[in-house]
């Protein structure tokens, strides 16, 4: 009897075992598979190497804090958003796509941001759009935004920055302009948008053009009543020229 059940436990463990390999070499032969339906909360694309190439999250398990990607920090004070984060060929981030939209206490808040990034850097060209409803009064502003980046930005670098500055705003705000106007001179840190085609915040669907430092300098533009409108602008924002031209008041 003993002898039997020696033999009986052999055999078992021999067919499990031949069953696992089995499936492993299936799977290994064949890497192309069919699912009709997938869960899932997070899935990362790598290359052969292990280097990930793009994230698909929900929003709990959203890179941030502590996180490594590619053995590089994620944004540790970037808010928990659904989407996907892409990643060049040497795992730095390069752009992504997120979204939200809930019910707020007294309306809505959702948004839409398609990004892309300066290599090593924060995004030269922006699809978004933002819809916020709070009682009454909605306002919705969509644009495709391209923004100039420091010419020596770095994610790292500017990670260290914006702490540095944000430390000093809590004692010092004034040392804090000023360290952030240094770090600008030295190209490590700044940026603006230099172009933007959409609907903008005061709700006028246009082009709008912008100087190096994000100052407004020309608007071709239809406003809420229908209007279309060239406004220019100089360095303060003061109008220089509007057409049709502005009629004074008698």
């Amino acid at each position: 009897m003993n002898r039997e059940l020696v033999l009986l436990r052999t055999f078992s463990l021999a067919m499990a075992g031949g069953m696992v390999l089995l499936a492993s070499v299936a799977f290994k032969n064949n890497g192309n598979h069919h699912f009709e339906e997938i869960n899932a909360e997070r899935i990362n694309i790598v290359e052969a190497d292990g280097t990930v190439k793009m994230i698909i999250t929900n929003v709990d398990k959203f890179p941030n804090g502590d996180t490594k990607i590619n053995d590089r920090p994620t944004n540790a004070d970037r808010k928990k958003r659904s989407g996907m984060i892409f990643f060049n060929e040497d795992g730095i981030e390069c752009g992504g796509f997120i979204y939200d939209g809930a019910l707020t206490e007294n309306g809505h808040s959702a948004g839409l941001s398609l990004t892309f990034d300066q290599y090593d850097g924060d995004q030269v060209m922006q699809l978004l759009t933002t819809d916020a409803k709070q009682g009454d009064r909605r306002r919705v502003s969509s644009s495709l935004v391209f923004m100039d980046r420091p010419e020596h930005e770095s994610q790292q670098k500017t990670m260290e920055i914006m702490a540095e500055v944000q430390a000093l705003r809590k004692t010092d705000p004034a040392a804090a302009r000023a360290k952030m106007q240094e770090y600008q001179e030295q190209g490590l840190a700044g940026g603006a948008p230099r172009v933007m085609l959409g609907k903008s915040g005061s709700q006028n669907n246009g082009l709008f053009l912008f100087d190096d430092q994000g100052m407004p300098r020309a608007m071709f533009y239809v406003d809420q009543a229908n209007q279309a409108k060239l406004d220019f602008y100089d360095e303060n924002g003061e109008v220089l020229f509007s057409f049709p031209p502005v009629e004074e008041s008698k």
